[in-house]
């Protein structure tokens, strides 16, 4: 197995953040965002990394951007890194993992879609028979697909803090009424889309979540879009009401965690071998069914 990227070191770009995942750098014009092989639950980052995840990301990020740009434009300038970064810089080290991305204004809203009972969805519907404060019929059962999907946005908080989960009204409050409508519309828009490709190919996306950006007045979509580490899948040929279904996303790492005895603070517990080795498994099978490409990089 290849060793992960754990960390990226450019001595001749400036360092602009570095988050859970992406490493930033300021190109001046634009940004380049490199990810790591790091993988992070409960916004803790374990010490060791699934290889190849990044480039697995990165290129399914750009999968999906090319598939959604019809309904929205994105912050993609380019994948290939190396004629926008200086003469001297490692572009091995970043190759298939790297976007060159236009610099924008973020909206600090999380914008999640849910589509099936799922998550931290399940104690908020259980307790307030509620989703995204929107009230849900009686009798749903854990994995039940909803009415219609919800618009469930979170505040966007600071590396290492929980992202709180907020209501359309409080959307409202932060952002203006008419951002909050384009939020909701553009994140219900790419998730239909998303789910009824995925449907095709043998996959339920259950859960998901978007970021967005203003630029020169106009919202686009950023970060990364429908992979393993932001959205929930279900193997379709595996699902089925109150039965477990098979997840081809992070919840098989949550799912150790939460068994493992770890408090859910940092540091967070170094991964067993045949976690790192199953989640690449996961991460893989679901690259292929969506793109019908064999992942050679992981």
């Amino acid at each position: 197995m290849n060793r992960p990227l754990l960390s990226t070191e450019i001595p001749q770009l400036k360092l602009h953040r570095r988050g859970k995942v992406r490493d930033i750098y300021d190109l001046g014009e634009y940004f380049l965002m490199v990810t790591t092989d790091r993988i992070s639950a409960f916004d803790c980052v374990f010490p060791n990394g699934i290889p190849g995840k990044g480039k697995l990301l990165t290129q399914l990020s750009g999968f999906w951007f090319e598939q959604m740009a019809d309904i929205i434009p994105n912050h993609i300038v380019s994948l290939d890194p190396a004629p926008y970064v200086p003469e001297g810089v490692d572009v091995a080290q970043l190759n298939g993992r790297s976007m060159v991305v236009k610099k924008c204004e973020p909206v600090l809203v999380e914008c999640v879609i849910r589509g099936y009972l799922e998550g931290s969805s399940v104690k908020d519907y259980q307790t307030s028979g509620q989703v995204g404060g929107v009230q849900l019929p009686a009798g749903l059962e854990r994995t039940d697909p909803l009415p219609e999907p919800v618009y469930s946005p979170a505040s966007k908080e600071e590396v290492g803090q929980h992202d709180i989960n907020i209501t359309y009204d409080d959307v409202v409050k932060l952002v203006g009424a008419e951002m909050a409508d384009m939020l909701k519309s553009y994140s219900l828009k790419i998730y239909q889309r998303a789910h009824e490709y995925m449907k095709q190919h043998g996959i339920i996306l259950a859960d998901t979540k978007f970021e967005f950006g203003v630029l020169d007045g106009k919202l686009i979509l950023i970060d990364e879009l429908l992979t393993p580490d932001s959205s929930r899948y279900f193997e379709a040929s595996s699902y089925g009401r109150g039965k477990e279904s098979r997840s081809f996303d992070k919840q098989f790492v949550r799912d150790w965690a939460n068994a493992s005895g770890w408090d859910k603070t940092d540091p967070a517990p170094e991964l067993p071998q045949d976690v790192v080795e199953n989640t690449q498994r996961l991460y893989a099978r679901i690259f292929e069914m969506i793109t019908g490409r064999k992942p050679d990089f992981i």
